[in-house]
């Protein structure tokens, strides 16, 4: 476990590209905080992936470009995150979403038919109930998932600081 909490924040610090990255930043006249591997950024970038992750809508990748001016995160990771609403998970996740959105809004859910012509005469009905389900989800999950990491990445610092205090000790005692 211990092992965990510092992984979390040595798994994104590790590339050491920093010439090309620079070089890169320069040229294109890229606010750094769009490539930096920082907790906040790296955090927001996964609320903000995540969030439009959930969202049953073309060009999800777009829409994190286009929050980009709004929170200021890593780019790459948020466009990462949006993939994990990928065509295997897609069916899964919109169903749930829908049925979810059923109950909160204490609608009974239609039988949904898995074809195009079903839901070309249903959009109607199935509209309100999934994007409400789909908001909640993309709200909570995106938010759960900014202060979790951030919780463990916090955690892993403090863990290298007090084994780094402990291992400078014992080299003083040794001297």
């Amino acid at each position: 476990m211990l092992y965990f909490h510092a992984m979390i924040r040595k798994i994104f610090k590790k590339s050491n590209k920093k010439t090309k990255l620079d070089a890169f930043i320069k040229k294109y006249k890229i606010p750094r905080e769009f490539l930096s591997v920082n907790r906040r950024s790296i955090t927001r970038g996964l609320m903000v992936g995540i969030f439009w992750g959930f969202i049953p809508m073309p060009m999800q990748m777009l829409a994190v470009v286009f929050t980009t001016p709004l929170f200021r995160f890593n780019v790459p990771i948020a466009l990462a995150m949006v993939w994990f609403s990928n065509p295997i998970t897609m069916p899964f996740m919109y169903y749930i979403e829908y049925l979810t959105g059923n109950f909160l809004l204490g609608m009974e859910a239609l039988h949904v038919e898995l074809t195009m012509h079903w839901f070309k005469s249903h959009l109607g009905d199935i509209f309100l109930p999934l994007y409400v389900g789909t908001f909640f989800y993309a709200i909570i999950v995106s938010i759960a998932v900014y202060y979790g990491v951030n919780w463990l990445w916090i955690k892993s610092v403090r863990h290298e600081k007090r084994h780094q205090k402990r291992k400078d000790n014992r080299n003083k005692k040794k001297k």
